[in-house]
């Protein structure tokens, strides 16, 4: 049983406190090519019909259907008309001209036939199977016409809104402001990637997790690292809090004597939203905003799965709400009976099979939140709410951790 849960806050209330604190940054224009993964602030429209054009849809022939109705089913070729030219017009509305996928449907045509429904000889197209008036072409605005919204404002741009803003001839587009986040590490344990630590140290790996998560969701963080100085951790605090939208610490928030960062931040007059949530992994975690600046700060505990854990649960959650992005909680069905014996919500760190169409989810062995090495067979994590027994095949709360890509 956990103890002094009673001054902790639960796992809902801190969730519901963080979206409290969305802020909106404002808006810039960018060039469409550099729009990946950005929110759009304005609704796009289409500058013309789409098509802009009767389009053939197969290489074939273009004729005017009449002249089937007339019991005809020979048509002397008049010429060929490629993709890419202005429209041409059939002179005879008994002959045919041979057209190409892409290409204008010419005047005095209303028909596609395709070259393997034909027999071409001596200049002469005969058909070969029944015909449909009106097949094999793409009717001019039949996808959307002029003057409508091809894409909504608060939309988050991937590779399909991309071809859409180039289709419309939008170079520039007018997107939400990201925050400018700073990523601020702590202690007098960490050493530099590149450096071999002695036996009381370790590299710094919590940032560079957390850079490359913020990198994916288009954020260039900076980064900055504090001593286990008091007077030093409160000035750097000081300059840091004024010059940034977001601060981001990893360690420094729990109850060891070298722990200054809550009483810096008070002392800064920051105000402290909670501190310490009934979850696990990342119990100790603060978080609050300082009311002059509206710089919100994120405090995660030291550990790196509570790192890891708590940037997807919450930091994700409260970026997608200061972009307006609407997200659904996404559910996975149980591949084995589990139980959260304590009295916390419980992220445990799953891997993903998928069974008859569904994502199931078994749990990964880990040693803890310092199990750094675990998250290499995580795809994320289920939320188990406290002190209940799920059986197989339950559907529980899932937060990934992992890009679809990669599965």
């Amino acid at each position: 049983m956990d103890k002094n849960t009673d001054s902790m806050i639960s796992f809902k209330e801190a969730y519901k406190k963080v979206l409290e604190q969305k802020e909106f940054y404002g808006t810039e224009k960018v060039l469409f090519t550099s729009s990946f993964g950005r929110v759009l602030a304005e609704d796009i429209l289409a500058d013309r019909d789409f098509p802009a054009f009767n389009r053939a849809t197969k290489d074939g022939i273009a004729i005017h259907y009449s002249t089937i109705e007339q019991q005809r089913n020979a048509f002397p070729i008049e010429g060929i008309v490629a993709a890419g030219t202005q429209q041409a017009k059939l002179k005879d509305v008994s002959h045919c001209l041979e057209i190409m996928t892409g290409a204008v449907l010419p005047e005095n045509t209303d028909t596609v036939v395709m070259y393997e429904d034909i027999n071409i000889g001596n200049g002469t197209a005969t058909l070969q199977k029944e015909v449909k008036k009106g097949q094999n072409i793409h009717w001019q605005g039949s996808d959307t016409t002029k003057g409508t919204v091809v894409i909504k404002k608060n939309t988050q741009i991937t590779a399909a809104e991309i071809g859409i803003l180039a289709a419309v001839g939008k170079v520039e587009v007018l997107v939400k402001k990201l925050p400018k986040v700073t990523l601020i590490s702590t202690g007098n344990e960490l050493v530099a990637v590149h450096e071999t630590p002695l036996p009381h140290q370790i590299r710094e790996s919590n940032m560079l997790s957390l850079h490359a998560l913020l990198e994916a969701n288009k954020i260039t963080p900076q980064h900055f690292h504090l001593k286990d100085d008091k007077e030093a951790v409160t000035n750097s605090l000081r300059e840091l809090l004024h010059s940034n939208d977001v601060l981001i610490l990893s360690g420094g928030v729990s109850k060891g004597k070298y722990d200054y960062i809550p009483e810096a931040f008070e002392a800064l007059k920051v105000e402290k939203v909670f501190h310490r949530v009934k979850q696990r992994p990342g119990k100790p975690f603060w978080f609050g905003v300082h009311p002059k600046t509206k710089t919100v700060i994120f405090s995660f505990p030291g550990n790196p799965v509570s790192t890891f854990a708590n940037y997807h649960v919450y930091f994700k959650a409260w970026l997608a709400a200061c972009m307006e992005l609407s997200k659904k909680a996404m559910k996975v069905v149980l591949g084995e009976a589990i139980s959260n014996e304590v009295p916390l919500t419980v992220f445990k760190n799953v891997k993903l099979n998928d069974e008859n169409g569904k994502k199931v989810a078994f749990l990964v062995t880990t040693n803890g939140s310092g199990d750094l090495m675990s998250l290499a067979e995580t795809d994320g994590f289920i939320q188990l709410p406290p002190q209940e027994t799920f059986e197989k095949g339950t559907v529980v709360r899932f937060v990934p951790t992992r890009n679809e890509f990669y599965k």
